[in-house]
């Protein structure tokens, strides 16, 4: 994903709300919301050029999603996997703590820069792989915003959905991230990021919702994870220039 925000209340009913988006060349090919036909207890998108995913769940209440990082002082090392399949391992590990800590130690180095969240009912962490080296961090509760730098780092579209959670009552949650998540206006030059991709680009990719015949928003994302691990999702699918492609909904475990 490009853009996410999420509201991390351990102890309560539903420990997390997390609303994103997934920016995209058009023509990657990518599979909707879906339980994987290798994977049956695990549900979520797939990039089909790669094999991996930008945001995915399990029957046993683990969720998983991940943002690249850029940063033009941070280099990629030579022949990096794909980062999607991060998402795809740890919902696959019998000890997620473990693998965490294990991708901090060496692991993680191998990939370029990212920033994966994953979650039970019980924990949440954080692991940024940034110009610094490899981090992992216990997320504190809250409402906190991600998107291709570290967490809660302000930009402006982060900003604006994280704004949006933090505002909106509990069962209007996901009307008002919608919104904030669907905004196609761009910020400023003065409040953009300098990520080394050129103004020009900055300024596109400055907007929640990025619309564009060959690159843009994907999807859209909501998802839940209750206290007993259960998880609903929502994807919203779009092709170029933003059109609306389709919706589906799924919850964990599968019946």
């Amino acid at each position: 994903m490009c853009l996410i925000t999420f509201s991390w209340a351990p102890g309560s009913s539903i420990p997390l709300r997390l609303a994103g988006n997934r920016d995209e060349f058009h023509q990657r090919p990518t599979a909707p919301l879906a339980y994987w036909e290798e994977h049956p207890t695990m549900l979520g998108g797939r990039d089909l050029e790669a094999g991996g995913t930008w945001l995915a769940a399990n029957d046993q209440g683990v969720i998983a999603a991940l943002t690249n990082v850029r940063d033009p002082l941070l280099a990629t090392p030579a022949n990096a996997p794909s980062r999607g399949e991060l998402v795809a391992s740890v919902l696959q590990s019998d000890d997620v703590e473990a693998w965490l800590n294990a991708q901090e130690s060496t692991t993680a180095q191998r990939y370029a820069g990212f920033n994966l969240l994953v979650a039970t009912p019980q924990c949440m962490w954080h692991l940024h792989r940034g110009r610094h080296g490899v981090v992992l961090s216990n997320v504190p509760p809250g409402v906190h915003g991600l998107s291709n730098a570290t967490l809660n780092t302000p930009w402006p579209k982060l900003n604006l959905v994280r704004d949006a959670l933090l505002n909106s009552a509990h069962e209007q949650w996901q009307s008002a991230t919608q919104h904030a998540l669907h905004s196609s206006h761009t910020a400023p030059d003065e409040q953009l990021p300098d990520t080394g991709v050129g103004l020009t680009l900055e300024r596109q990719l400055s907007s929640a919702f990025i619309i564009g015949e060959q690159y843009g928003t994907r999807a859209t994302t909501w998802l839940t994870l209750n206290h007993q691990g259960q998880v609903e999702i929502t994807e919203q699918r779009f092709g170029p220039l933003g059109r609306f492609e389709g919706e589906t909904i799924l919850t964990t475990p599968r019946h």
